[in-house]
């Protein structure tokens, strides 16, 4: 088992699925030059006709993502920034989500759309958003926000076998973030959250980037007695609400750490699926840290407080123990 940086995870999982099948095409914005290094190299080993940058027109690359893979290519989209989903929205929600039923299951649509989001690094409001609630809410495409080397690894190699779309969603900024990944064909499936950290006092569940504050937010609790345990959700269509459920049985507290805005989030919907199917279980309301519901702005000493941090995080979850 070899230590990665999360970036080079990425690359080595998209080069293994390239090597494995030559139906796997990369196109996307400057995957030629890799901005981000998670397609540093691929253009050199694999060629124009499997790696191709393309031009700034997201609604053409989605629509251009729906054509290949319908007609037997495994595409792998990449966008560059999560706020270029919305432009190349038309495609997504009305085909790549719905065509795999509209044809009655006769076109599947193996899809992997990568997009970075998140704030945290001054690229301001057009390149900040953490947009997976809008893709929660279409049907028919899975969303993975992997917040692990090893989860990016085995997410995204699943996602580029599989035959639904699957947006793939990397923390912004947070690339070179070390940890173990297994060696070997490594796959991780879909639907399946982690427990991070046991703890009987209080659940704290986290999405993507959110695992970091929110381990130091348990760290802190324990150090004041309170023992938290967290879960990192993996991927949040299929959401694996099982593991939820029966760690909220456990503590009767629950506090939901979440990028996305406030509302409507992914935060939003797992509190409703917990104090709908597990109220009985809950000795207090439940808790959500999420950015406010403005855009975020570009100067960092006013971006940075808008994000959850380990503060809001502890504070949230002792005022439900001391409740």
């Amino acid at each position: 088992m070899a230590k990665k940086r999360l970036i080079q995870a990425i690359n080595d999982a998209l080069t293994e699925e390239m090597e494995r099948d030559e139906r796997v095409i990369l196109f996307g914005e400057d995957v030629e030059i890799s901005m981000f290094g998670d397609t540093v190299g691929l253009l050199d080993r694999f060629g124009p006709d499997r790696v191709r940058n393309t031009p700034i027109c997201e609604a053409t690359l989605s629509g251009m993502a729906v054509g290949a893979a319908a007609a037997g290519y495994r595409v792998i989209l990449h966008m560059m920034f999560s706020n270029f989903i919305y432009t190349g929205f038309d495609a997504i929600a009305n085909q790549m989500a719905k065509i795999r039923l509209m044809t009655g299951g006769q076109i599947m649509l193996p899809v992997t759309v990568i997009a970075g989001y998140g704030g945290g690094r001054s690229t301001a409001a057009q390149h900040s958003d953490t947009p997976y609630p809008a893709l929660m809410n279409l049907g028919g495409i899975n969303v993975a926000v992997p917040s692990t080397p090893a989860d990016a690894a085995g997410l995204l190699k699943t996602a580029i076998r599989g035959n639904n779309p699957t947006f793939y969603l990397e923390a912004g900024g947070r690339g070179g973030q070390r940890g173990e990944v297994p060696d070997g064909d490594h796959l991780m499936p879909l639907g399946q959250a982690a427990i991070r950290r046991s703890g009987g006092d209080v659940t704290l569940v986290s999405v993507g980037a959110m695992m970091r504050p929110t381990l130091r937010a348990a760290r802190a609790l324990a150090a004041d007695g309170i023992e938290a345990e967290v879960i990192d959700c993996r991927t949040l269509v299929p959401l694996d609400t099982e593991t939820i459920k029966a760690s909220v049985a456990r503590t009767g507290r629950l506090v939901v750490v979440d990028e996305a805005r406030d509302r409507c989030s992914a935060a939003s919907h797992i509190a409703a699926v917990i104090a709908e199917e597990s109220f009985h279980d809950l000795r207090a309301p439940v808790r959500r840290v999420t950015v406010p519901n403005i855009a975020m702005p570009y100067a960092p000493n006013v971006e940075k407080p808008l994000l959850p941090n380990p503060e809001r995080i502890a504070e949230a979850a002792a005022t439900l123990v001391q409740a």
